[in-house]
């Protein structure tokens, strides 16, 4: 239903025009690189906030990071910012890329190929750029 008589289509299509007519680059907006206007946290903060600083025989920030990124792949690979945020996080964090991928990979187990595939694309850039930036 195409014809404009969909007025769920017809709605959305006016919501697109005033988008395009308050600021014209919405036309080509994407989302990706939204995770880079949030600074990565130091470890310690992260300890803090998500570790077992408070809850001291609980789960260390990085157990957490990664049940995180294994959600994030079960979801498939959805919120890619989410995933770029949190492989970046985990990274800070001290986890090592074979624990990052091993983590992906367990979740084709729940999420199938293609998610996994997905989540593994996006993560491998974050940990190319990271290694870029370590040089």
């Amino acid at each position: 239903m195409t014809d404009g008589s969909n007025p769920f289509e017809k709605m959305i299509q006016q919501y697109q025009d005033m988008a395009k007519s308050l600021n014209p680059a919405l036309e080509s907006f994407t989302p990706k690189g939204f995770e880079n206007l949030m600074p990565t946290m130091p470890k310690d903060m992260m300890e803090m906030f998500f570790g077992n600083t408070l809850n001291k025989d609980g789960l260390d920030a990085k157990t957490r990071l990664l049940l995180t990124l294994g959600a994030l792949t079960v979801l498939g690979g959805q919120a890619e910012a989410q995933v770029r945020l949190t492989v970046k996080h985990l990274l800070e964090a001290g986890a090592t890329k074979q624990e990052i991928v091993e983590t992906i990979g367990q979740m084709s187990m729940f999420a199938g190929i293609p998610a996994m595939t997905k989540v593994m694309e996006l993560a491998q850039e974050v940990m190319d750029e990271s290694e870029e930036d370590d040089t």
